[in-house]
């Protein structure tokens, strides 16, 4: 398998909205952080889990910063879950061949005629 791209990754989780939010929360620190001389946090963390016994997981994906203030600090997180695929070329939204795992050959309910 293939490395996951990052920057395709992070765009995809919640269909682009993770992205913006994490470019607007490291503007909003890094901002507070010059204006006030105190330091800011950004964190982002990733659980990954199993959907089931398929090729999928659940991508939980959290986003938390602490933006300095005058007189103390301004707290903020968010949280949602983004479904991937897992596949050669690393993970991805959508899959490659879609309809390519739903049935094995041997499974086919269908036999054929002689």
């Amino acid at each position: 398998m293939k490395a996951t791209d990052p920057g395709e990754f992070i765009a995809n989780l919640n269909a682009g909205v993770f992205a913006n939010q994490l470019g607007k929360a490291l503007s909003a620190v890094a901002g507070a952080v010059v204006d006030h001389g105190k330091k800011g946090q950004v964190k982002v963390t990733f659980d990954i889990s199993q959907i089931g016994e398929s090729h999928q997981v659940k991508i939980a994906h959290k986003l938390e910063f602490t933006e300095p203030t005058k007189r103390g600090s301004r707290r903020e997180d968010t949280a949602l879950e983004t479904p991937m695929f897992v596949t050669e070329d690393g993970l991805q939204l959508f899959a490659n061949n879609p309809t390519g795992q739903l049935f094995k050959k041997e499974d086919a309910p269908v036999t054929p005629r002689t």
